[in-house]
């Protein structure tokens, strides 16, 4: 899928379409949150809402996705998620869905504060338990891609890192996620995005987890990045035993760590030192196991 750029989004667009759109909160301040993530530019609204608007078509998708199944997984889960209170429609030139959503109190969370925590670990084996025996019924909409599809980018990614990283040791890792036996069990559902920036924590423990955008069912092992993107060797010892995975699940996950934080370096590196430190300890961490 080719992703083209957005048109300008900025505080006056934003303020027309809440106007415009839901007029019963016209009079509350908006302003703007940052860090933002790459995929939406947000705004928070009075003291209980935000605004979330897509920067890209590979986000356009997230408003409704998460308006239809966020209510109905919610009640499962033991940590909170995403309430949204409104879907907006393309206007003023903004071309695609957007939201609205409860505000969620909350620090993102870091490796510096989380990465030896071992209740941490459980906490996230705990989210996952229990979003994996969520009933995935029929949803053919929303199955996921496995691994395999991401070969040819994976690899091209490896030969553009050059000598960032250890080649043989990547292709060797990739190789062997790719030959690890598929997941055989029904499938069930994924987060699809699991990884440090989407938890949120309050008093040093987890709270909540956002942007459902990849929300989909499939193999749990692509929801494994956060052992990689967050945890020590140590916590990542309690997060595995405590979700109980076999070993072909967790080499899985260890390619889909990989793939998906050589994309983002190759993404964003040059010119997010942010991201650039997030992916550089994602992609070491999978190495590593």
């Amino acid at each position: 899928m080719t992703v083209k750029p957005t048109p300008s989004i900025d505080a006056a667009l934003a303020r027309r379409l809440v106007d415009t759109q839901f007029p019963q909160w016209a009079g509350l301040p908006l302003l703007p949150y940052a860090p933002a993530g790459s995929d939406h530019v947000i705004y928070r609204l009075g003291e209980q809402l935000s605004v979330r608007l897509p920067r890209h078509d590979g986000a356009i998708g997230q408003a409704k996705k998460e308006a239809e199944w966020l209510p109905r997984l919610a009640p499962h889960l033991p940590l909170a998620v995403p309430v949204l209170v409104g879907v907006g429609a393309a206007d003023f030139g903004y071309p695609w869905p957007w939201a609205v959503s409860r505000w969620l109190d909350g620090e993102v969370a870091t490796v510096d504060a989380l990465s030896g925590s071992h209740e941490a670990a459980v906490a996230l084996a705990g989210f996952l338990t229990a979003l994996h025996r969520i009933d995935a019924g029929t949803t053919e909409d929303l199955t996921g891609r496995p691994l395999a599809v991401r070969d040819t980018a994976t690899r091209s990614a490896i030969a553009k890192v050059g000598d960032a990283f250890d080649t043989a040791a990547m292709t060797d890792l990739w190789d062997t996620a790719l030959a690890a036996p598929g997941w055989a069990a029904p499938p069930v559902w994924f987060h699809g995005d699991f990884h440090t920036g989407n938890l949120l924590t309050s008093g040093g423990r987890l709270t909540a987890v956002i942007d459902f955008g990849e929300l989909g069912v499939g193999d749990p092992a692509r929801d494994l990045i956060v052992a990689f993107t967050l945890m020590s060797a140590e916590t990542r010892a309690t997060f595995r035993a405590a979700l109980d995975i076999d070993d072909a699940t967790w080499t899985r996950g260890r390619g889909w760590a990989l793939a998906t934080g050589l994309n983002a370096y190759v993404s964003y590196a040059a010119v997010n030192p942010r991201v650039a430190a997030q992916t550089t300890r994602q992609i070491t961490q999978a190495l590593l196991g």
